[in-house]
């Protein structure tokens, strides 16, 4: 396989369009389906990101390399709880993944979310998942106990206070 090195300074995060759509949907379901099933919420909010989280005040980025979507990731705004956004359906291409633009991509999300006016953000994922762990905690989020979640793969939850 061929090693492939990328300048994150050539890494470009901006806002979601529709046409990024289908990249938003493909590159979060290459990653569910490999490790997990695909569930209803997932197909709901892949299928109609404008509906499911842009509409309700939530934000998508996706993060660009040689101006090709190489990473997305979702805050969607919660309503009724602590928390003001769930960090969601972060995905990285899988030949760039471990390459530093899921750290790119997750500080650009953290900053949106404080520009939102968020004061704490929270977020969902599975053991299994452990280079996603790594960056969510690098990113200064912290475990929390599990409360009830619409996933059944989920089994961390985390939070971080900004």
């Amino acid at each position: 396989m061929e090693k492939i090195d990328i300048d994150l300074d050539s890494i470009t995060v901006v806002d979601y369009h529709p046409r990024y759509q289908p990249v938003f949907r493909a590159l979060n379901l290459a990653w569910i389906s490999n490790f997990f099933e695909v569930e209803e919420k997932d197909t709901q909010m892949l299928d109609y990101p404008e509906k499911q989280i842009i509409e309700p005040g939530g934000k998508i980025l996706i993060a660009l390399y040689n101006e090709e979507p190489v990473g997305v990731g979702a805050l969607v705004r919660m309503t009724n709880s602590e928390y003001d956004f769930e960090l969601a359906k972060m995905a990285i291409s899988s030949e760039l993944q471990g390459k530093g633009i899921g750290w790119v991509l997750g500080q650009a999300l953290v900053q949106a979310a404080r520009e939102l006016g968020a004061r704490k953000i929270y977020l969902e994922s599975n053991t299994k998942l452990k280079p996603a762990l790594k960056l969510y905690r690098k990113l200064g989020f912290r475990e929390i106990p599990v409360i009830s979640s619409p996933y059944k793969r989920v089994d961390i939850q985390m939070e971080l206070i900004l």
